[in-house]
């Protein structure tokens, strides 16, 4: 079967369209021709070090934070069908792991461990590199794998990126069961992708602590689109999907904007929306009664009134 599948995929690279077939087409192709792998490749797998791997959980300590709550409940789910849950950073190598006891053997014999470097250039065409390298989901079933050591594995994995946007990791659930089949992989990637997802949606939330978070959309293709927003109703952070839905880069966000005008809403500032937006919310807090609002602001009754009127609001 090995050589089977090498001849395949050799077969595939040869072809002057070969690329051009699929995405796997296209993945095989980059890992023989670009990262120079072989499909038959019986090199023992490329894995940091154990004092090396300390230092890049320290590294990712927040992230991790709030990713190891998601890991175990994404477990929880698919954990008792044979699956591993595991949670790369954004160079493949792996720094979390779920799996049962029963399954520990399969998944130690496919290299699907602690410290290992999964990237496309180490491993060829596998869930977390070519995840990486395409920045988007992906599924990789058994025999679409570059490397003929690594077709007895399905894997459904999601990109993470950072509170800036950035790549920053890849969320994997990978199978060494036979009768994990397309259908399968499907119901899986999409728990995937969920959990992907809600670790995004934190990671910018705890980055951004303290500043008034504002939705604006939720789509299962670019994430949650969030912005971080100051107290004075300034842009101080946008989550990969708001980069992505209002075409903002690293430049545009480099001196804060005020949310309107990030918005496209073109409201010019001024001291008369300013007080207005103040005395509305002095109202709100004493429950519409403008003497004790007035005190709320420490100003007077009268003065409450006028500055009421001058912005146009009715007692």
């Amino acid at each position: 079967m090995s050589v089977r599948h090498s001849d395949r995929v050799l077969d595939v690279v040869r072809s002057p369209s070969g690329a051009a077939v699929s995405a796997i087409a296209a993945s095989w192709c980059r890992s023989a021709l670009n990262h120079r792998l072989d499909p038959e490749r019986c090199d023992p797998r490329e894995r940091i070090g154990d004092r090396d791997l300390v230092n890049l959980r320290a590294e990712h300590g927040m992230m991790l934070s709030v990713v190891t709550p998601v890991l175990d409940q994404l477990f929880r789910s698919v954990g008792r069908s044979g699956c591993a849950v595991i949670f790369s950073d954004s160079h493949g190598v792996i720094l979390e792991r779920r799996v049962h006891d029963g399954d520990v053997q399969d998944f130690g014999q496919a290299g699907l461990v602690a410290g290992a470097r999964w990237s496309e250039a180490a491993e060829g065409t596998n869930g977390i590199g070519t995840c990486l390298y395409e920045d988007q989901p992906v599924i990789i079933h058994r025999d679409q794998h570059f490397a003929a050591r690594n077709v007895e594995i399905s894997c459904m994995d999601a990109p993470i990126h950072d509170p800036h946007g950035r790549l920053a990791a890849a969320l994997d659930v990978s199978s060494c069961r036979e009768d994990h089949g397309p259908a399968m992989g499907e119901i899986i990637a999409a728990l995937v992708r969920d959990a992907a997802r809600k670790i995004e949606r934190d990671f910018f939330c705890r980055h951004f602590a303290g500043r008034r978070i504002v939705f604006l959309s939720d789509d299962t293709a670019t994430g949650t689109a969030l912005l971080a927003v100051d107290r004075d109703d300034l842009v101080v952070g946008a989550s990969r999907a708001a980069r992505l839905r209002l075409g903002l880069g690293d430049s545009a966000l480099a001196t804060p904007r005020a949310l309107n005008q990030v918005l496209g809403e073109g409201a010019v500032p001024s001291f008369e929306g300013a007080d207005r937006t103040v005395l509305r919310q002095a109202l709100a807090q004493a429950g519409g009664n403008a003497s004790r609002a007035a005190r709320l602001l420490g100003i007077g009754r009268a003065t409450f009134y006028r500055r009421m009127a001058r912005v146009g609001l009715n007692a």
